[in-house]
């Protein structure tokens, strides 16, 4: 398995990660004091507030991240580009998403911003290769 083979799985586990912050967040609280309830996870999801409500839209556009990533490095490999460069771009993604991840939890919107349009430039250069 390459590279980016490894770095697709591991981009499928960000927004995973992500969300066990939020409902980490509420672990020592019972549901009906606001601890997480996983009979109505989006009903608990909506009455969040601060950095948790961050880390819930954090994974959603985690989530909204995968298809053109998933699709630029399998096109890539396909198309037989240059395995290395591919495997940096695939690298380069995780990194920026971790980034973007962090600056959605420290609110951050600029930079939040900026670190999201590079990691869709990743994205697309892979289609590239």
């Amino acid at each position: 398995m390459t590279i980016a083979n490894w770095c697709v799985l591991a981009a499928c586990f960000i927004p995973i990660v992500t969300v066990g912050f939020a409902k980490g967040s509420s672990a020592k609280l019972s549901r009906k004091h606001g601890g997480y309830d996983n009979n109505h996870p989006r009903e608990w999801a909506a009455k969040l507030s601060g950095w948790p409500q961050r880390a819930i839209a954090a994974q959603n556009n985690g989530f909204e991240a995968l298809p053109l990533f998933i699709a630029g490095v399998l096109l890539a490999q396909q198309a037989q580009g240059q395995q290395t460069t591919i495997d940096g771009l695939a690298i380069a993604f995780v990194i920026l998403r971790c980034l973007y991840v962090a600056a959605y939890l420290m609110n951050r919107g600029t930079i939040r911003s900026l670190i999201w349009f590079g990691g869709v430039g990743v994205s697309v250069a892979l289609f590239f290769q």
